[in-house]
């Protein structure tokens, strides 16, 4: 009898064992959609993620993923872009509490922004408990694709008509102003429903960026710049679908 007794404890340890194991496993993967708006502007994601989930517990994940943002608005003004115009200090990272040079500023107004990205991008993310979820996720690089666009270029008071403002083609993360083209990043918290679907509340920081054609911004220094940018704080929602 003690043997039996003996034997069934160890399936049970067993069993519970390879429970556990299958309650935490080793990777996350999944899609999902998101949506988003803001003021006169909005934004459509869809993205594939592959996550690794590490830590003794495996509460902790870290992954690359691949996403295509969607732009759009109403007349939104892009500001001078490059890092050098637009900010006292360009150190990475440090360039993210640096002082703006608003005396640079000139302005593009897109009458009818619409960009579509593609990108590579970072994940982070941290279990809160079997149901949520918190995390973040930021594009790193790719490329983004529309069609030339009317939009009003405005320095020092002065209007001038652009009939062909186009997407920055290439994007690149390089920290704050220091960075090129449309990139696209998320906070966020998710709820899983079951073991296959989840939503998520979004908040959403997305860089936009517009090349003049015709004309060109000339700054006090004599730089001369065709780069514009829109930065959206926007709020959205998501679902997602993990992968087996």
């Amino acid at each position: 009898m003690k043997k039996i007794i003996l034997s069934a404890l160890s399936l049970i340890i067993i069993t519970a064992g390879s429970a556990q194991k299958k309650e935490l496993p080793l990777f996350n993967q999944f899609v999902d959609l998101a949506g988003t708006v803001g003021k006169n502007q909005g934004s459509v994601a869809g993205s594939y993620v592959y996550n690794w989930r590490v830590g003794q517990k495996r509460k902790f994940e870290i992954g690359i993923g691949t996403r295509i943002t969607t732009y759009f608005g109403t007349k939104k003004d892009f500001l001078t872009a490059p890092a050098k115009l637009a900010r006292s200090i360009t150190f990475p990272f440090v360039i993210v509490f640096a002082g703006q040079q608003e005396k640079n500023f000139d302005t593009l107004t897109v009458q009818r922004p619409l960009t579509t990205s593609v990108n590579f991008t970072a994940n982070l993310g941290y279990h809160l408990s079997p149901h949520w979820y918190a995390g973040f996720n930021i594009d790193v690089i790719g490329f983004t694709f529309g069609k030339n666009t009317n939009a009003v270029f405005t320095s020092n008071g002065i209007m001038v008509t652009e009939p062909l403002a186009k997407p920055s083609p290439f994007n690149l993360l390089l920290t704050g102003d220091n960075d090129l083209g449309s990139l696209n990043s998320e906070f966020f918290l998710k709820y899983s429903i079951n073991q296959r679907w989840a939503v998520r509340g979004v908040y959403q920081f997305l860089f936009s960026e517009y090349k003049t054609t015709t004309v060109q911004q000339t700054a006090s220094n004599g730089t001369v710049n065709d780069r514009f940018r829109n930065k959206a704080n926007n709020f959205g929602v998501g679902v997602s679908y993990t992968i087996k």
